[in-house]
């Protein structure tokens, strides 16, 4: 059974891709330029995987937010059907939910393109 991690707080989440995604926009943009016409292996993976990387994050963030979502429907109805006060959905859990997929990659990225060299 897998360990569900509590995300992150979303003013953390934003600043650190604040940092991360100029730093792996800059090295990839780098790359490309250096590249130039004829792509070697390692190249096309990384071009390759940029691609795929941002629809899985998209879907993933997708996936998160509605599941955070119901799990705070389902708070509400069971304290509705209880008579017990209704809480509010915590807007920024719901976003820290869906940024979560999208601040992993992005900082797991940063991390490894910081250790690769660019020839």
């Amino acid at each position: 059974m897998t360990q569900r991690r509590k995300p992150q707080p979303l003013a953390r989440q934003t600043a650190e891709l604040a940092f991360a995604v100029p730093q792996v926009v800059a090295h990839r943009l780098t790359r490309m330029a250096l590249a130039g016409p004829k792509l070697n292996a390692r190249d096309r993976r990384e071009f390759h995987g940029m691609a795929h990387e941002k629809v899985l994050a998209f879907w993933q963030s997708w996936f998160a937010m509605g599941w955070a979502m119901v799990e705070s429907m389902q708070k509400s109805w069971i304290a509705a059907l209880q008579g017990a006060r209704v809480p509010l959905i915590d807007a920024q859990a719901l976003m820290a939910h869906g940024m979560a997929p999208v601040h992993r990659k992005a900082t797991a990225n940063a991390r490894r393109l910081a250790r690769t060299r660019l020839r």
